[in-house]
């Protein structure tokens, strides 16, 4: 059994601690920060599958470590904040977050989500029998390497990204609809997910699309859904 191993950052130490025994209770094992330049100095000495980031702590805040982290490694990384607001949870899925988790959370949800990041995060890591290469144009991804590439150029995307667009490329022209993609890929049920799946689609759009408000390949169909262009 994988005994994984979690990230916590939040600069209340109560919030750590009390984190750090739900996830134990788990089998996990917990590193614990309380901002987010501790958090990347972490990461540079630990092999770390999850992270739970809040956003509002001093000396760097959580936005600008999630960035940071992007740039170099694509674990799943779930921002917690007292904040509720929609602009909040959009600028953290933008910037690179897989989840959001408004504080005060339910102990229950939080290791439900946890979970069900990790369980995305170890099946993308997984190797595949055969090797299965989906291709549209340009635009190709392996299933058995999990590399996608936009005209040879490999493409780095989030265990998320990965899956709405191996969903997407596998049913090429069939149209999904939001609350469709996110059962299927989030695997639990849909819940007034829309700006979630609309800002994990943006950010494919910008690393695939030459320009992504003109998308030749994952397009919208207004009122339905998405789908990629056959």
């Amino acid at each position: 059994m994988t005994k994984y191993q979690v990230l916590v950052v939040d600069d209340e130490e109560e919030i750590r601690d009390a984190i750090e025994i739900y996830l134990k209770n788990e089998s996990m094992t917990v590193f614990k920060a309380s901002n987010g330049q501790e958090a990347l100095d972490v990461l540079e000495r630990e092999d770390i599958q999850l992270i739970l980031m809040d956003i509002m702590m001093p000396k760097m805040d959580g936005m600008t470590a999630t960035f940071q982290i992007r740039q170099k490694k694509n674990i799943p990384i779930i921002m917690l904040s007292a904040k509720s607001e929609d602009t909040d949870k959009i600028l953290g899925l933008n910037i690179g977050a897989d989840d959001y988790v408004t504080k005060p959370f339910n102990p229950l949800e939080l290791i439900a989500r946890v979970k069900s990041q990790l369980r995305r995060f170890t099946n993308l890591g997984s190797a595949q029998m055969t090797e299965d290469e989906l291709q549209v144009r340009g635009l190709t991804l392996n299933k058995s390497t999990k590399n996608v590439a936009i005209d040879g150029n490999e493409v780095r995307l989030t265990a998320t990204e990965y899956k709405i667009l191996e969903l997407l490329m596998e049913n090429k022209g069939r149209v999904f609809s939001i609350e469709e993609i996110y059962e299927r890929v989030w695997r639990e049920p849909y819940m007034n997910a829309e700006n979630t799946v609309a800002v994990h689609v943006r950010r494919i759009r910008e690393k695939i699309e030459i320009n992504p408000k003109e998308p030749k390949y994952l397009k919208v169909v207004w009122g339905i859904g998405y789908k990629i262009e056959k």
